[in-house]
């Protein structure tokens, strides 16, 4: 949607009162809103206190000049900046588009064509803050996945990357737990994928609801899911863990006719070892929530690569 003129807020800095005055009444009566300055030191104070989409500048100012404004505007503030020179053969467009301008106008300034530049600036204001607008959404969806909102697999890797480096490079703690929804094909057998939808979408809030700050989660795929648990050892990510498992089987879904569902979930654990692949890190985890299925699903099970033998934790 383009900028509403009302919203528009219009600097005009030039030392002639009366090329301000009459630049003023103009735009005011075009339906923009607009304040008036004579110097670029006058300009820059009230830039701190307010607001201003674009700011049309005179390039000869008393002290400092227009394009050492624009350069200082382009620098810090978010405006748009309209430059305007009677000298035309001193001062050339390139010159003023490469500081930072975004149009360059000669005078004396016709009106009408002031304003058609003034609304082809501000037309593009919009669509460039739509297309940056676009673009966060677009990266945002490339790391997250649509259903859940929870982190997608592609950013999973990519962050145990980092947090298995930082591991090697600082010794801190790192685990891992990898989550299965228990008999979720039979889930959506019976009830529905839309319903089972519902299943994962709650099961994400709750995972979030369980964990910390520095913790993230991922959707794995399908009715997999995985938490990465830095600053974390095994014996405290399997507390996570139990605590995740005990607020889904707390959780009642209504699928059909008010009928209530209870849902289960099978959890691995696992801490990272120095030097090791992250593949198998990854694989150690996955070995342990299997053998959490195996052993009757709804528990936590932690495995540990030099151990000879692992903890079950099952449900109470």
């Amino acid at each position: 949607m383009a900028l509403a003129k009302t919203k528009a807020q219009i600097l005009i800095v030039d030392d002639d009162v009366a090329v301000r005055n009459t630049m003023n009444e103009y735009i005011s009566t075009a339906g923009y809103q607009s304040d008036t300055v004579s110097c670029a030191e006058e300009a820059l104070e009230l830039l701190e206190k307010k607001s201003f989409h674009v700011v049309i500048t005179d390039i000869i100012l008393p002290a400092m000049g227009g394009l050492d404004l624009t350069k200082i505007i382009k620098r810090d503030k978010k405006s748009d900046v309209i430059v305007m020179t009677g000298y035309g053969d001193e001062y050339s467009y390139e010159e003023a588009i490469n500081i930072g301008a975004s149009d360059f106008i000669i005078k004396p300034v016709r009106l009408e064509e002031l304003l058609l530049r003034l609304k082809r600036v501000l037309k593009e204001r919009d669509l460039t803050k739509e297309r940056v607008r676009m673009m966060e959404k677009l990266q945002k969806l490339a790391v997250t996945d649509g259903l859940t909102k929870l982190y997608n697999s592609r950013s999973f890797y990519s962050q145990l990357e980092t947090e298995v480096d930082r591991f090697n490079r600082y010794k801190h703690p790192l685990a891992l737990l990898l989550l299965d929804l228990d008999h979720f094909k039979e889930y959506n057998d019976s009830f529905g994928h839309l319903e089972g939808d519902k299943v994962l979408v709650r099961f994400s809030q709750i995972i979030k609801s369980c964990l910390r700050a520095n913790d993230t989660a991922y959707r794995y795929g399908g009715e997999e899911f995985t938490v990465i648990l830095p600053e974390t050892g095994g014996e405290e990510a399997g507390t996570v863990a139990q605590r995740i498992r005990a607020a889904l089987e707390a959780e009642r879904f209504t699928p059909k006719d008010g009928k209530k569902v209870t849902i289960t979930i099978s959890i691995g654990v696992t801490e990272c070892q120095p030097k090791e692949e992250l593949s198998a890190f990854i694989q150690r985890a996955d070995r342990a929530m299997y053998r959490s299925k195996q052993k009757g699903r709804n528990m936590v099970s932690m495995l540990y690569p030099e151990a000879p033998s692992d903890s079950t934790a099952p449900s109470k």
